[in-house]
């Protein structure tokens, strides 16, 4: 079967990655063309373009670039005619990809979407839409099969596709680990800055603020992999902080806190296990629009799933040192500490087992063989 995948961002590449993994067991013979990441590439298939290509934060960065944008949907759409696939496999990115199955269905294509674009969160009116342009919907969070459900959408909960992302990496020997990395023997605090230009800048240099008010900890900043280490050298201004490129999970690993953008991030982080801060600051006129449409009580996806808040969440203007160390100090004392691990390991269990993506790639196959 011929396959044809859409990922937008490094957290949609190790999916689609994992996701291909799993469709390749099913359909050892699958053909699979991509638009994603290095991750997806060195499983094999062919890449069309990298995500690096488009990757646009806010709704003021997408106007800024919206030739570029129109350029590569139309591109997208004629590649698409080319190849003639089976089916077409969305993977979130709901900016374009929701724009390529409204197309796609016109052409009869099949369309499938593997984790659901969150119109839970805003213009909840989308679903009318999905529920025409897409054919089976494949969602990873619990709360998401409801939601659907008030729309006469029947979806298909699969289960989150980080936990086996997790569990099928190698463990981490932490005296090598340092010692590659030239960590010295300090607790280390990570720093998930996220991984667009736009974010990074705004985010880096607010929870590197605190470090000279915790000299007996080290700031270890993870390093995208859309990002090159000449980007975050000018934030770099002390010994006491380290850079660490494409190594996040190994990192967190080891860590004894961390300060983390809003985003697949921050429950990445409570699935390590490690307390953290949510930090969000966005551009201005993106903010005040997103204030108005979003409906959620939260922005992070471990407040969401728990409905309830388990990590604090300093939004915009709560987004300074002031709060930020006050914060940081909480989650290093052994009360806040103990009582998020206990959550953490709540939040794992509504998740559900291993097996997303083998999950995902089943009913795929299936559908499009029958």
């Amino acid at each position: 079967m011929k396959y044809y995948i859409i990922v937008g961002e490094a957290s949609g590449d190790l999916h689609g990655s994992n996701l291909m993994k799993a469709l390749l067991k099913k359909d050892p013979q699958a053909d699979i063309r991509f638009w994603g990441g290095d991750l997806m590439q060195n499983v094999g298939g062919t890449l069309v373009k990298h995500y690096k290509e488009r990757q646009f934060m806010g709704f003021a960065e997408v106007i800024f670039n919206l030739r570029k944008i129109l350029g590569l949907i139309t591109f997208c759409k004629s590649d698409i005619e080319a190849f003639n696939p089976d089916v077409i496999i969305f993977i979130d990115n709901s900016g374009f990809n929701l724009r390529i199955a409204k197309w796609a269905k016109t052409q009869n294509f099949k369309t499938h979407y593997y984790i659901s674009p969150q119109v839970w969160a805003s213009r909840a009116s989308r679903v009318e839409n999905i529920k025409r342009d897409v054919d089976a919907m494949y969602c990873i969070l619990p709360f998401e099969k409801d939601f659907y459900s008030t729309y006469n959408y029947d979806v298909n909960f699969v289960g989150h596709p980080l936990i086996d992302a997790i569990a099928d990496r190698p463990q981490v020997n932490e005296a090598v680990f340092r010692k590659e990395n030239k960590l010295s023997e300090l607790p280390i605090i990570a720093l998930l800055p996220g991984s667009r230009k736009q974010e990074i800048t705004k985010m880096l240099g607010v929870m590197l603020s605190l470090v000279e008010d915790f000299k007996t900890y080290q700031f270890v900043i993870a390093g995208a992999p859309s990002q090159d280490y000449d980007f975050y050298k000018p934030f770099i201004k002390s010994e006491n902080i380290k850079f660490i490129p494409n190594k996040t999970y190994d990192l967190l690993s080891i860590s004894y806190a961390a300060l983390v953008t809003s985003g697949t991030a921050t429950l990445e982080t409570a699935l390590f296990k490690v307390p953290q801060v949510v930090c969000y600051k966005a551009n201005a006129i993106s903010y005040q629009i997103a204030k108005r449409i979003i409906t959620l009580k939260y922005i992070s996806l471990v407040n969401l799933i728990m409905d309830r808040e388990v990590v604090t969440e300093l939004i915009q203007g709560d987004l300074n040192k002031k709060r930020l160390k006050k914060e940081l100090l909480a989650i290093l004392d052994s009360e806040k500490r103990d009582q998020m691990f206990l959550d953490y390991y709540e939040l794992e269990q509504i998740l559900g087992g291993q097996g997303a993506s083998a999950k995902a790639a089943e009913l795929i196959v299936s559908s499009i063989k029958s």
